[in-house]
């Protein structure tokens, strides 16, 4: 098995590794009998034949059928039922997971090594998209990595799509996509051409033309990879991860280095996925995409799940001190504001009002009946309630 990108994967191109945008398992490319796609049609063998190859199938993908979409749904109306906890059977199961670097490899200073995970349990379910987020070292990509089947835990139990992913076949892995963090294009292939010789390494791809109309890349399809834009390589990669028609879609930072608006556009992409039936483990720093696109979050912390819950629940954050906030008029003292809250004034904002509280409507309701009843305006009432990013934040504080 060989995982990560290659720079130049084609016959008579001077490649000796096939084009990897995911996992690859003793796979090959077209010998150059069978068609370059870069200077002659593309040709690739039937999808049975591709099966029963030897060393052909490879890795990763599957977009959504009817019936996904179905389970899908029901999955989602099972969790508004119940206040966004999941039913049904996990899709990801991990219990205890151990993973230990340096360890049992015959030191002599008997050191234990690296605990990279210190016993972690997960579920994700289908048609669910499960934020994993923390900081760097925390563990996230040796998580990542066991659940794609690339590294042998130390202990616990795996099970992906009901298989333990390291010991899982061909079959399994043509159920899973992935899309890196990096990677490289084949940069003389065409957008068209590149996905569709990945279609070629799967016994039942999706439509090339229509992967790239998902993924945004439509208008894109005789434009060469290595003229692509940062933003467009990147919906390239995702395309590359459905072409397979994947079941479970791993997306390790899916938009680093993206500008506001490719990332708008990357989460529009993402979350027609979900629509189409497939279940996302999403890793990324950034803590408003996770609240947009994530049914539910875990963090971990050296090692360790530290809290796990919804967007609006993670670490309390719904039951947490919010700020009621404005600019006290002219001629108004702090005596004359209604006693709903204790209200200080806040010394580094110019004097502005502000009342922390667990219950903020009463103490609104109780605020606009104060300021009706005196004809009086509030132009700049704010309400605050602790961000998502506020409470990774003190979750993993003294972490970094």
């Amino acid at each position: 098995m060989t995982f990560g990108p290659s720079t130049s994967g084609l016959p008579g191109l001077g490649c000796e590794t096939p084009p990897v945008n995911h996992f690859v398992s003793e796979a090959r490319l077209p010998s150059p009998r069978e068609g370059c796609p870069v200077n002659r049609e593309l040709k690739f063998p039937d999808s049975d034949s591709a099966t029963n190859q030897p060393g052909r199938a490879i890795a990763t993908q599957a977009i959504p059928t009817r019936a996904n979409a179905s389970k899908a749904s029901a999955a989602q109306a099972n969790a508004a039922e119940h206040d966004g906890t999941p039913v049904g059977d996990p899709v990801i199961r991990v219990r205890g997971l151990r993973m230990s670097y340096g360890s049992g490899n015959g030191r002599a200073d008997g050191a234990r090594g690296v605990e990279a995970l210190a016993g972690i349990d997960l579920e994700l379910y289908r048609g669910e998209i499960f934020g994993f987020l923390g900081p760097n070292g925390a563990g996230k990509t040796t998580t990542v990595e066991i659940l794609e089947g690339y590294r042998r835990p130390t202990a616990g139990e795996v099970s992906v799509l009901g298989v333990d992913p390291y010991q899982a076949d061909r079959a399994w892995r043509s159920r899973i996509g992935v899309v890196l963090q990096e990677s490289e294009p084949e940069a003389e292939l065409t957008v068209e051409e590149c996905v569709s010789l990945y279609a070629g390494y799967y016994p039942h791809p999706r439509p090339v033309l229509e992967t790239l109309e998902l993924v945004g890349l439509a208008d894109r399809p005789k434009m060469r990879c290595g003229r692509l834009s940062g933003g467009q390589r990147r919906r390239l990669d995702v395309a590359l991860a459905l072409i397979g028609d994947p079941e479970v879609l791993f997306l390790d930072e899916p938009t680093t280095g993206f500008d506001p608006a490719a990332r708008r556009s990357a989460w529009e992409v993402i979350a027609s996925l979900q629509k189409l039936g497939k279940t996302i483990f999403l890793t990324t720093h950034y803590m408003e995409e996770a609240e947009q696109l994530a049914d539910r979050i875990q963090v971990i912390v050296a090692g360790r799940i530290v809290a796990e819950g919804t967007p609006a629940t993670l670490g309390g954050r719904n039951v947490q001190q919010t700020i009621v906030s404005f600019t006290l008029p002219p001629g108004i003292s702090t005596v004359d504001l209604p006693p709903a809250a204790p209200w200080a004034v806040d010394g580094d904002k110019s004097g502005r009002i502000e009342a922390e509280t667990t219950r903020p409507l009463p103490v609104l309701g109780a605020l606009a009946n104060w300021a009706q009843a005196r004809q009086i305006d509030l132009p700049d009432l704010q309400v605050l309630r602790p961000t998502l990013e506020d409470i990774y934040l003190q979750l993993t504080q003294g972490t970094r």
